[in-house]
């Protein structure tokens, strides 16, 4: 791991969800770009490995060819208005204004003038998702050359009207200008009555960052005004004139059959129709309080086989490992030295068994859709990380060119990693055809909890030896189902052996923020925890004894710093600590806890962090990703679990499954180190992965109680 990032990350295999390969025929024609936005300039890109820039998603079948034109990306009209368009999704990371920013820096326009256009899979280029924390790395500086492109064209057209050396031109807030003679021409008037078409050079002639002055900027979030106000409609919110709503009639348990319905009650409800293809059945009416009664009406038997449940779920894993079908590789199976000949020749020896439970990813909103069919052409407004993917999806579930499906994703309420799937476009795509009408379903709460797919349990096995001086000799770490992210140890050890199983699952699993990685560093950091205690070696100390990575080592020092590690602590208080690296993101993260023993309560008092993603784009924004990471984590970390039993969730309601509260939440204190030799990295996973080993740590400082399991005190911790 160098100074250097390395942005070509293989897809985990944790993303069960998107384990199909997605149809990708999307081209872009220039024409209809132009007729569609008028005159002015576009700009286009051809790129060299096409491959690489579609940074996530399923894998791809080696014989498929990739299109090499990617498509439009920017448009300057005749008003001076710059429209950007990318594949990219929000889902309140507040990607849209640092992109803006990007494009604001090369184009030397505000801000103010950018209108992004995003996930729309008629008029954007093809992208495979938003996840993996890629959007920074690989969208921020497409977008930058991108913008570039424009100003070089612009100068040029300034140049030929002028007559004179380019060289000497220079663009500034929207215009072109010529120094020597103090003329100057709004960007506009240059393409005004033109159809200007440019096309992105292969070199980069974006700005370093230490020139940057609209990135590296707090600024703040665009259109924040209109989600604050209500102004802004989520996908929940869209309408269309003669528009219906719809329900689906849900299985008993997972997997079932459906064997026989009665919707003869249902459909005497006015103005009530029942569809019902295989296993679908569903409802459309004129309100959702009437499609809810519908549904109750319907009377339905299933067949459901007999399913494990949690109290056996730990055991169901490590009984059920499969061979992985499509695994990073070797890459994901690191092995080095002797595990055997080191532990043997170790002065202490440790072997732990850690656990992770299923969590749900309860976005604030709910799944949802709105299906509009205008012949043989499906339009679906719906809440999702991968337009594309869901276009593929529609296509499929109805057996139509995906020329004839568009996908349009209004900023949605937060995702997670959970809505990466079309499950809500396809019904309500199904209830639209039958209805010949526009159905919006929402999901209710309870489906959210039930049918989405849960972040994956895991059961982790570390084998470690350790030198009296220190020193780790020997590391061998087994993951069973949680998954490969964050698998591999950034610590300096001579010998060991890492590896992934993946195993049957009783319930569906898929992405969640940070993948594996929570899991994957909870044991490796508690482990080395317990190894620091065995040698009698401060943890802080132990950890930078066995790190030689510069940018690690820099994050754990200064969040030690900033939280005064080492400093006396309060009765019943706890110190601990806990940090890595993942998606080319540095975190280490401190914690302080009180814990009162009688109650068996536990509560995180403060938390330090300190983060580094390479050159930063926007510190505010930085923050409350770090800051919200840590708020979320709290949940998986302490109560968060899915609880289930025979094809069944139990809790699958707030009301039961406990997430953060504000009475949860502790000080939390960022600490930013900008790089700004080192390109931009996302932010919206790293930043949890130190959490909730640093809490389990500080939970052993104060009370001498290991605990080895996720969430760590659903019930509350029992002392002795």
């Amino acid at each position: 791991m160098s100074g250097k990032a390395d942005f070509q990350i293989a897809l985990e295999p944790e993303r069960y969800e998107l384990a199909t390969p997605p149809a990708y025929r999307f081209e872009v024609d220039r024409r209809e770009f132009f007729k569609f936005l008028g005159a002015g300039l576009l700009i286009v890109g051809v790129l060299k490995n096409a491959h690489a820039f579609q940074e996530s998603g399923a894998g791809r079948r080696p014989d498929e060819s990739l299109p090499k034109e990617i498509g439009a990306w920017l448009h300057l009209g005749e008003d001076g208005a710059v429209t950007v368009y990318t594949g990219k999704v929000e889902v309140g990371q507040n990607i849209r204004t640092s992109l803006s920013q990007c494009v604001a820096e090369e184009l030397l326009v505000p801000v103010s003038k950018i209108r992004m256009v995003m996930g729309d899979t008629q008029l954007t280029p093809f992208d495979l998702g938003t996840f993996g924390s890629r959007t920074t790395p690989t969208m921020s500086p497409q977008l930058r050359k991108v913008a570039a492109a424009a100003r070089d064209l612009l100068i040029g057209l300034a140049a030929a009207q002028w007559q004179v050396d380019r060289k000497r031109l220079v663009a500034t807030d929207g215009k072109v200008t010529d120094p020597e003679t103090k003329r100057s021409v709004e960007y506009a008037v240059l393409v005004k009555g033109q159809q200007l078409t440019q096309t992105i050079s292969a070199e980069d002639p974006s700005l370093p960052p230490d020139q940057w002055t609209v990135q590296g900027q707090s600024l703040p979030k665009v259109e924040g005004r209109d989600f604050v106000t209500g102004k802004h409609r989520y996908p929940s919110d869209q309408k269309l004139p003669e528009m219906l709503h719809g329900k689906i009639l849900r299985p008993a348990s997972f997997g079932a059959t459906l064997i026989s319905i009665d919707a003869h009650e249902a459909e005497q409800i006015p103005a009530v129709t029942v569809v019902h293809d295989g296993n679908f059945v569903g409802v459309v009416a004129p309100s959702a309080e009437v499609a809810a009664r519908a549904v109750k009406a319907i009377r339905a038997e299933w067949k459901a086989e007999p399913q494990p449940s949690q109290k056996e779920l730990f055991e169901y894993l490590k009984k059920n490992a499969v061979e992985a079908k499509d695994s990073i590789g070797n890459a994901s199976r690191p092995e080095a030295g002797s595990v055997g000949k080191a532990l043997a020749s170790a002065d202490h020896r440790l072997q732990q068994t850690y656990t992770v439970s299923y969590i749900a990813h309860a976005p604030l909103e709910p799944r949802a859709a709105l299906a509009q069919w205008s012949g043989d052409h499906l339009t679906v407004w719906t809440g999702t990380q991968r337009p594309f993917g869901v276009r593929s999806e529609l296509a499929e579930a109805f057996r139509i060119p995906e020329e004839r499906v568009r996908v349009l994703m209004p900023d949605t309420g937060s995702g997670y990693g959970g809505k990466h799937t079309g499950e809500a476009a396809i019904e309500a795509a199904r209830l639209a055809r039958a209805a010949n009408r526009p159905v919006k379903l929402v999901w209710t709460r309870e489906e959210e909890f039930t049918w989405a797919y849960f972040r994956p349990a895991g059961v982790i096995e570390v084998t470690s030896g350790v030198r009296g001086d220190g020193t780790i000799v020997a590391w061998e770490f087994h993951n069973y189902n949680s998954g490969e992210a964050g698998i591999k140890t950034y610590y300096d050890i001579a010998n060991q052996k890492i590896e992934f199983h993946a195993t049957k699952s009783p319930l569906r699993q898929g992405s969640y923020r940070a993948l594996a990685a929570t899991a994957n560093h909870f044991a490796r950091e508690s482990c080395m925890d317990e190894l620091a205690h065995l040698v009698n070696m401060d943890p802080l100390v132990f950890r930078l004894k066995n790190l030689k990575n510069e940018r690690l080592r820099a994050v754990f020092e200064a969040a030690a710093e900033k939280f005064g590690w080492g400093r006396q602590k309060a009765a019943s208080h706890g110190f601990g600590i806990g940090g890595g690296f993942e998606k080319a993101g540095n975190i280490a993260t401190c914690a302080e806890v009180a814990v009162d023993r009688k109650a068996g309560e536990v509560k995180v008092v403060r938390v330090v962090t300190a983060f580094e993603c390479g050159a930063i784009v926007n510190p505010d924004n930085l923050r409350n990703q770090i800051e919200g990471s840590n708020i979320m984590g709290l949940g998986g970390a302490l109560f968060e679990a899915v609880e289930f039993e025979n094809g069944r969730v139990l809790n699958g309601r707030f009301s039961s499954y406990r997430v953060p509260r504000f009475s949860d939440v502790p000080l939390i204190e960022t600490v930013l180190l900008n790089r700004k030799d080192i390109p931009s990295a996302g932010a919206g996973e790293c930043p949890m992965i130190g959490l909730a080993p640093a809490i389990g740590n500080a939970i052993f400082d104060a009370t001498g109680v290991r605990i080895r399991s996720l969430p760590m005190v659903p019930n509350g911790l029992k002392v002795g």
